[in-house]
């Protein structure tokens, strides 16, 4: 488990406290890995749409990657923003083009989620300096700020809860028409949306992302 902190300070606190009290009774090699962790959950920064406008505004070096799929890139994005979808993010592609730079990366999804396990996904390769655009484009949009715009698709979002309500009244229909072991569906399902909610993941929106589609 990993804990958020509002300060350095006692983040460093915690972990001076730690290793006076429990590196005595655990392998060192288990607690440099948890504090990578902790060091890890400390650097996931986060921009406010409106300050990443005034940014773009102001001539600020701005690089953004949306990792929505591209039919909801197409949709509506950010004038400055690259399509990178989030099941074919290339964090080589995105460290050269960076080049070691050190600018600021920013990372856009729909609602924040799709965009904090990018960010997650970078900071575990090496990767600094990368902020998740707090509430995605929905923020952005609710913000007044501008968006190219295209042609209406319907969210990876909505086609989760669309599949997953499609698939546990399957699985309740059969189980009263056909075996109650149908029924096992439902729950398979069920557990797999507790899971999602529990990590902040959907391997079924990772799996739906990779439908025709989802595709330009």
């Amino acid at each position: 488990m990993i804990v958020r902190f509002g300060t350095k300070e006692r983040y460093t606190s915690l972990c001076s406290w730690l290793e006076y009290d429990f590196l005595g009774k655990f392998p060192r090699s288990i607690w440099q890995q948890n504090r990578f962790l902790l060091e890890q959950s400390m650097s996931l920064q986060t921009i406010q749409p409106i300050d990443l406008s005034n940014a773009i505004k102001n001539g600020h070096p701005v690089n953004v990657v949306d990792v929505r799929t591209p039919v909801e890139f197409r949709e509506a994005h950010l004038g400055c923003a690259k399509n990178m979808p989030l099941d074919r993010l290339d964090i080589k592609a995105i460290a050269s083009n960076r080049g070691g730079s050190g600018d600021p990366l920013y990372v856009i999804c729909r609602s924040g989620g799709r965009g904090k396990q990018a960010c997650e996904a970078l900071l575990s390769a090496g990767q600094t300096n990368i902020f998740n655009v707090e509430g995605g484009t929905l923020a952005w949009e609710q913000a007044g700020l501008p968006l190219v715009r295209g042609r209406k698709a319907i969210s990876l979002e909505r086609q989760v809860r669309i599949a997953a309500g499609a698939i546990v009244f399957t699985g309740a229909v059969l189980g009263y028409l056909l075996h109650p072991y149908w029924i096992g569906l439902s729950a398979f399902v069920g557990t797999g949306l507790v899971f999602s909610g529990v990590t902040d993941t959907c391997t079924m929106g990772l799996l739906l992302a990779k439908m025709p589609w989802n595709r330009v």
